[in-house]
């Protein structure tokens, strides 16, 4: 299942990804720090997204109360809990 995300408070502006059996896939942020966003999207490919969510909650960026990695891990739950809508 593909799924959109709308993060708040950072720079990236969509986090788009796929679940299969609770596995993330082709994971891409629209926007934000190009290179750090692309390893990002590496690290996790493959992984469990409960696993991710939980490794990268509460992360935050410089002043920032969230981060990309904050934002993707709360992407993440909603789509497991079925609160973000598939694509």
């Amino acid at each position: 299942m593909h799924y959109d995300f709308i993060p708040s408070g950072i720079c990236a502006q969509k986090i788009s990804f796929d679940l299969e059996d609770g596995i993330v896939h082709n994971l891409v942020f629209e926007r934000g720090c190009n290179g750090n966003l692309k390893a990002i999207g590496k690290l996790v490919e493959g992984k469990p997204a409960a696993e991710v969510a939980a490794l990268l909650a509460g992360n935050t960026c410089g002043p920032k109360q969230t981060s990309c990695t904050d934002q993707l891990s709360i992407g993440l739950r909603k789509a497991l809990s079925g609160e973000l809508s598939q694509d």
